[in-house]
């Protein structure tokens, strides 16, 4: 008895963790379709750099206050709509450059963002590797990129924004690798933020490359 009822709640584990990888793939796909949507809209529109301010800086202040609050509910789908959108409008002016300088920038870092998610996050689910010993890397990595990143505000070196968009590139492969491995293990159990976590590790691999491609292209 005690030996079935251990191999009936494996297969019950099994199957709510398939569920929830299921349903947070599905959730991204959907939420980077509109995103994307947003984000045409943005150019076509022509939005300025204040209004792409504003409606990032709405995004993610949804992120941190709103998304939590809700991601338990049902409720949690439209938000990260609403954030997913904001943040993809939010791209407009930055699309608008490239877009004007070279089109095939965009287009390069588009394909180069795809194939490093598939790659990533299908090899983390083929193994099924436990890849939580990323999870310190990532966040002292952020928190040196971001302070770089501020401290490159006042600098102004050429070399060093290389280097963090450079270094945003590598840690947000290694959080794709993460988020990927903690919903296999069970470690992250709400598809909702982890539909989340994994739109940001895209959006930002995204504008990182766009800045890379521009830089080495002669055009930034």
């Amino acid at each position: 008895m005690q030996l079935n009822t251990a191999v009936t709640r494996s297969q019950e584990a099994i199957l709510a963790t398939n569920k929830v990888i299921k349903n947070t793939y599905i959730l991204l796909s959907m939420s980077l379709l509109f995103s994307a949507f947003a984000a045409f809209l943005g150019v076509i529109t022509g939005i300025g750099h204040g209004a792409a301010l504003v409606a990032s800086i709405a995004g993610i202040a949804m992120l941190w206050f709103v998304l939590p609050r809700t991601a338990n509910s049902a409720a949690g789908i439209p938000v990260l709509f609403g954030i997913t959108g904001l943040l993809g409008f939010g791209l407009g002016p930055v699309l608008n450059y490239y877009l004007s300088v070279n089109p095939s920038i965009v287009m390069t870092a588009l394909g180069g963002t795809g194939a490093i998610f598939l790659g990533l996050s299908g090899y983390a689910l083929t193994t099924r590797k436990d890849f939580s010993f990323l999870g310190g890397f990532v966040m002292v990595g952020m928190l040196v990129v971001l302070g770089a990143a501020l401290l490159n505000i006042f600098l102004g070196i050429p070399a060093l924004f290389l280097a963090v968009n450079a270094a945003v590139v590598m840690i947000m492969s290694a959080f794709i690798l993460w988020e990927t491995s903690s919903l296999i293990h069970n470690g992250e159990t709400n598809y909702i933020m982890a539909a989340a976590g994994l739109f940001l590790s895209i959006l930002n691999m995204f504008q990182a490359l766009l800045h890379l491609l521009g830089a080495f292209g002669g055009n930034d």
